[in-house]
């Protein structure tokens, strides 16, 4: 398939691209000398890359609004761990559809997710048209039993993962290291390296993890992990609030990347000094996430880079920080580098995952600086039109069989919560 987009906003200037299959092949200021199967009129709009969500967990759309205002730990162990447990496959297939509508309609076209019943995960995702990279929580719970349990299950996943359609890749998904034992960890690393997998997991999140893992280890979370061999290019880390200047260049060191999810974290109070600039400084790819929406309630990135951008300032009482435009690149290109995907940027030779920006809208009147307005005015209801991998998913705002999707997706969160038949 091959789409000609007419006359659409793109730094500055007004183009047509040209994609084909599903890469960007021209952008040039008038392409007249192609016929396209379809054509899509750019006019008062705008183009920027799909926006990557780095940290989420999708099936957790069906948990917006249950369990709010309350401290991690506690929020944890009351409110969601005794539910996932009754989670079933339906639910999870309804509520990965409902986080994929979602992202859709909010300008995301790929995403790193981590949650349970991944084959029925991957069946949502591979059905929606996004692209990402999906792992099964790992967590044994500190019970060195369970890890012959853990492997063969993780074993299973990998190879059923080799069938999975191309916008899908596996990742390693070990909760934290207050519930995945030393051992298992180790076993991750192994499989993880012989493999080339990425892993996926939180880390120094809030002030009682980190003193629980001193107390429990002698060693802060960053050289826990450091110590048990952990930090490599493959390690994806989600938080990574309470570290400092040596776990930063730690980090740089290993070429580890990290996830910033400001929402979740000033929601759970789990922390906001997040110091972007000293490991930007050090070399440290830096991406955005929304996290699950049941600690950040929605998976809009565009509100992710305004609140990353606005707290930033706020705790170093500094206006220069934390730009705009340093947000839409954690959101872009440092996401498709994070994932390892040649996605992020509006670029012949790039894979066509593009999202098309309504300008007719009070967040973009006036529009002297479009990603200013972007970042700091708008937010995912002006998206228009999103392509992944060459493929229209939302157009005019519309996507295919959503009202299903939002039907079920209530359907079964009241069967979860309630336990109400549909």
């Amino acid at each position: 398939m091959s789409i000609l987009i007419k006359n659409i906003s793109f730094k500055e200037e007004v183009v047509d691209i040209f994609i084909e299959g599903n890469f960007i092949k021209r952008i040039e200021k008038e392409i007249t000398d192609v016929v396209a199967d379809k054509l899509i009129d750019g006019t008062n709009k705008a183009v920027i890359a799909g926006l990557v969500n780095c940290h989420t967990h999708s099936a957790m759309t069906i948990f917006r609004g249950w369990g709010d205002d309350m401290p991690l730990e506690k929020w944890l162990t009351e409110k969601i761990w005794p539910y996932e447990a009754k989670l079933t496959d339906e639910m999870v297939y309804w509520a990965t559809k409902l986080a994929c509508l979602e992202m859709i309609k909010s300008g995301t076209t790929c995403f790193n997710d981590q949650y349970w019943h991944l084959d029925i995960t991957a069946k949502a995702i591979e059905e929606s048209g996004l692209r990402a990279t999906v792992s099964s929580l790992i967590l044994d719970a500190n019970n060195s039993s369970t890890r012959n349990e853990i492997t063969n299950s993780v074993c299973k996943s990998y190879e059923k993962s080799l069938n999975y359609n191309k916008k899908l890749s596996l990742s390693m998904g070990p909760h934290a290291i207050y519930t995945v034992t030393k051992d298992v960890f180790k076993w991750i690393e192994t499989f993880s390296k012989e493999n080339e997998l990425l892993i996926h997991t939180h880390l120094a999140e809030t002030m009682t993890e980190y003193d629980n893992c001193v107390k429990t280890n002698g060693l802060s979370p960053v050289r826990y992990l450091n110590s048990i061999g952990l930090l490599s290019p493959r390690l994806i880390i989600a938080h990574c609030i309470w570290l400092d200047d040596e776990e930063i260049q730690m980090l740089a060191d290993n070429d580890v990347k990290v996830v910033h999810n400001p929402n979740s974290n000033l929601k759970l109070a789990s922390g906001y000094r997040f110091k972007y600039h000293e490991m930007k400084d050090a070399g440290i790819t830096v991406g955005l996430g929304t996290d699950g929406c049941s600690s950040s309630n929605n998976l809009d990135m565009i509100e992710a880079m305004k609140v990353a951008s606005l707290i930033g300032k706020a705790w170093r009482e500094d206006p220069t920080k934390s730009q705009a435009k340093e947000m839409f690149v954690c959101a872009t290109v440092n996401g498709g580098k994070i994932l390892r995907q040649n996605i992020g940027r509006v670029k012949e030779g790039f894979l066509a995952d593009l999202t098309i920006v309504d300008l007719k809208a009070p967040a973009f009147t006036p529009n002297f600086n479009f990603i200013s307005n972007l970042v700091y005015a708008a937010n995912g209801n002006n998206v228009d039109t999103v392509i992944c991998d060459g493929k229209i998913l939302m157009e005019n705002k519309r996507v295919e069989g959503e009202e299903e999707i939002l039907r079920m997706g209530n359907a079964v969160a009241n069967k979860l919560f309630f336990n109400k038949n549909y």
